[in-house]
């Protein structure tokens, strides 16, 4: 978490490619690391409109409620939010945009449609937790990438011996490796000055994604062979960790902005 800021505005600024496919990502105990850290860092006004509109649940308990329903068909049309495609020599403002939507426009168009107001309560309720859940996502590095892979999907890699992928290790393969609640995680992550608080949610949503993609060249340092363990997530869960926080803080940022 120290300095993690440094050199962090200079990289904004290079526009790096990003071309991405993913499933739902940080699985269960990412998510509700990310709602429990907003939650942790809202604003009393933006807490009771909150847990209002969210029936008195917390962030952390709807933060998977948007990979919950993507079984019901009524949600098919969501399915493509999770994740953004930039190819290379492009940027996201000159990039071919997803008519079904993806991950950066449906964050900020959710956004100033729960600053305009004028919902149902149930309207607003279901933006709200596609909100929650989206800013998480936004913060798995993997859904914002620089090559064509499906999001680490078909980067096939064993983790301790067993099968699996690039996208399924930064999902939950190093977090639920670690055996801990998402209380217990949320715990052990390092808490951020004000200062660092009120940087980090100066940042739009669009320079959180370079952020994501500026991960890239330590994630797909591995061997040649795939065999991912203890070496990677000893090299990575502190990226992890800085991550969760983030998404938290920029969580937060955003509803008190719409509700504080």
């Amino acid at each position: 978490m120290k300095n993690v800021l440094t050199g962090l505005f200079s990289l904004l600024i290079l526009h790096a490619p990003v071309h991405v496919w993913a499933s739902p990502t940080w699985g269960v105990t990412g998510h509700r690391v990310v709602g429990l850290v907003a939650q942790n860092h809202l604003k009393k006004k933006a807490k009771r409109k909150i847990s209002t509109v969210l029936q008195c649940n917390s962030l952390a308990e709807v933060s998977n409620w948007m990979d919950d329903v993507k079984s019901d068909t009524a949600y098919n049309h969501t399915h493509d939010w999770h994740w953004v495609t930039i190819l290379a020599g492009e940027t996201y403002e000159t990039s071919k945009k997803n008519p079904k939507g993806d991950i950066i426009m449906k964050i900020e168009e959710l956004t100033a449609t729960l600053k305009a107001g004028g919902l149902s309560a149930a309207k607003e309720e279901e933006a709200l937790k596609f909100l929650v859940h989206l800013v998480g996502d936004l913060h798995q590095p993997l859904h914002v990438g620089d090559r064509d892979n499906q999001g680490g999907n078909q980067v096939k890699v064993t983790w301790f011996g067993q099968n699996s992928n690039l996208h399924r290790v930064w999902d939950s393969d190093m977090i639920e490796g670690k055996q801990l609640s998402y209380s217990d995680l949320a715990g052990f992550l390092d808490e951020p000055s004000r200062e660092q608080v009120k940087q980090w949610q100066q940042l739009s949503t669009r320079e959180w994604a370079a952020v994501s993609q500026s991960h890239f060249p330590k994630i797909y340092d591995f061997p040649e062979n795939g065999k991912l363990g203890y070496r990677y997530s000893y090299d990575h869960f502190g990226t992890v960790q800085t991550c969760l926080m983030q998404a938290g803080i920029h969580l937060a940022g955003l509803l008190n902005e719409i509700y504080g």
